[in-house]
């Protein structure tokens, strides 16, 4: 009996060890900023902010998708893979047409994980 407990006990301790889980997509990808303020701004002036990250695997990243929080986001990235070392970013373009305080998210879906980066803008449209 205890040896058959043992060869289902043993093998989990063997390849406990063999997992790295130091490698997650935070580690992998480095941000300059995850969030943007454009302060205030004047109403119906579409405005810009650029996220800049770095591939710091040493694998090819692909940025397989970007989704915005609502139709008055647009997001711009590149399709091509980001080789490792190099850096690359994403343009968040708001349309500024509704005054008041607005708070978006940006999606960011990529080969290193199922779980999506959240990038998010921030501002006062004024009349």
């Amino acid at each position: 009996m205890k040896t058959i407990l043992w060869m289902f006990i043993l093998p989990l301790f063997l390849t406990a060890g063999l997992t790295d889980e130091s490698n997650t997509d935070k580690e992998l990808i480095s941000w300059e900023t995850t969030t943007y303020d454009f302060g205030e701004i004047p109403a119906g002036t579409p405005v810009d902010a650029r996220f800049l990250l770095q591939n710091n695997s040493d694998q090819p990243l692909v940025i397989s998708n970007v989704k915005t929080s609502c139709g008055c986001t647009a997001s711009d990235y590149t399709k091509e893979p980001i080789a490792p070392g190099m850096e690359s970013s994403i343009t968040a373009t708001y349309n500024a047409k509704k005054a008041g305080p607005f708070t978006k998210t940006i999606s960011v879906f990529t080969n290193f994980s199922e779980e999506a980066t959240i990038l998010k803008i921030t501002g006062t449209v004024q009349e």
